[in-house]
């Protein structure tokens, strides 16, 4: 099958080299038995590539078993991939056959393997190795033949530098490596995958398409994709179901694009620039920057809409549809007449303030301080600090709830368990 028809058949849309050079090693290795490792920012794709190497290879009549490890808890992983006997732990009431049973002549597609814990590491190297694995509770060892194919977010190099990822696993699943760059990288292929979502979704929802005009495309390729096609495609369809008319323009793609406000103006922003010899910690930390700074700018915002309500007649006593939050933070009319707008405005908590020291707060801030002594005090907080503020404000807001706390950062639980653990180790080493 010729790369046009392999990028027909799974929807992979694009007309770039790169996205030509992931086509082309797809083709390759499809038809073999090796084991592959995906590389790739989320959301550019990874899952469609594995099917697309599954339905190519000789194991197609078979089914593809699809594992998220970011997904399952740490206690469960292992009970998940290898199945449990009756009695293996409690509420283990019966037997149940794992993933890698299921996926016995298939293949089974492992994404964020780099969250995979240590001990489940060692199991899934046997059955790389050898087939052999056992389910949780037996001694019985069973043989399974499924082709692996991994996907992962990480700088998997890194995390074994870092003693977070076995090397042996990672040399033995990186038979072949397949990177797929993301949108940011290859803008040729940003309309023609936004123009065929749109076409795909005017079609579900029986509307008529809708046509881009000259600046609506300029901005789209101007645009980073920090979510690359996942986004893409929630901003088409947004696009679709909001947008009354044929034409799409600037104004109708702005408020869906984060960080671009209605002026069009971006720069309040953090470009996410990447360095060479960049990692992921690295690139996690961009983001939550980004997101700490693009959170100030809607606070300005909102800040301007108070004041603009205050000014109006009949302005009520407090609405509370403007901010969700305790009650200590409504922002209140009542009695405070010969206050200015901007002083009540100032006392609503929308700073990322922390009412107790964390372990963190105190390293992060000298940190902070230092830069601003030497002469940078309207430079804005280093990365390290705004992160730590971010995850101590979101550990406060949600009274340690950890799993809550990583829902609204964007991360994984797992991930956020080891930034605190590292904050946790600076702080001890300053003492």
């Amino acid at each position: 099958m010729d790369r046009e028809s392999v990028q027909e058949r799974f929807g992979i849309i694009g007309t770039s080299s790169a996205i030509k050079h992931v086509i082309d090693q797809v083709r390759l290795v499809a038809r073999t038995e090796a084991s592959v490792l995906i590389q790739g920012e989320s959301g550019v794709g990874k899952e469609l590539v594995a099917q697309a190497i599954h339905e190519l290879g000789n194991r197609r009549h078979k089914p593809l078993t699809i594992v998220n490890c970011g997904a399952i808890p740490e206690g469960l992983i292992e009970s998940e991939l290898f199945g449990t006997e009756k009695g293996a732990y409690t509420g283990a009431v019966e037997k149940r056959a794992g993933y890698f049973e299921a996926a016995d002549q298939g293949s089974i597609f492992l994404d964020e393997i780099g969250e995979m814990p240590t001990n489940a590491q060692v199991r899934l190297l046997r059955v790389l190795e050898s087939g052999e694995y056992s389910r949780v509770g037996a001694t019985t060892i069973r043989q399974t033949d499924a082709r692996i194919i991994a996907a992962t977010n990480k700088d998997l190099g890194r995390e074994v530098e870092k003693g977070r990822f076995r090397e042996d696993l990672y040399y033995r699943l990186s038979t072949v490596v397949i990177s797929i760059p993301p949108l940011r990288k290859r803008k040729e292929d940003i309309l023609p995958i936004f123009e065929s979502f749109v076409h795909s979704i005017a079609q579900k929802y029986n509307t008529s398409s809708k046509r881009l005009t000259d600046n609506a495309r300029k901005l789209l390729t101007e645009y980073r994709w920090p979510g690359n096609v996942r986004e893409l495609r929630n901003v088409a369809e947004r696009t679709i179901v909001m947008v009354i008319g044929n034409t799409i323009d600037v104004e109708h793609l702005r408020p869906h694009l984060r960080g671009v406000s209605a002026e069009g103006s971006s720069s309040g922003l953090v470009r996410m620039t990447e360095q060479p010899g960049s990692t992921e910690s690295d690139r996690e930390r961009e983001l939550l920057y980004r997101a700490l700074v693009e959170l100030r700018v809607e606070i300005q915002e909102l800040k301007q809409l108070v004041k603009q309500m205050a000014q109006s007649p009949g302005s009520v006593s407090y609405d509370t549809r403007l901010l969700e939050a305790p009650p200590r933070e409504m922002i209140v009319y009542e009695g405070r007449q010969n206050e200015s707008v901007d002083d009540f405005i100032e006392d609503a908590s929308y700073e990322l303030e922390q009412d107790e020291e964390t372990p963190d707060s105190g390293i992060a801030r000298e940190e902070n301080d230092a830069i601003k002594q030497n002469g940078s005090q309207s430079e804005l907080p280093t990365l390290e600090y705004a992160e730590r503020e971010l995850i101590a404000e979101a550990l406060k807001k949600f009274k340690g709830n950890r799993r809550q706390s990583a829902k609204a950062l964007g991360i994984s639980e797992r991930t956020l368990y080891r930034k605190i653990k590292e904050m946790e180790d600076d702080a001890t080493a300053a003492e």
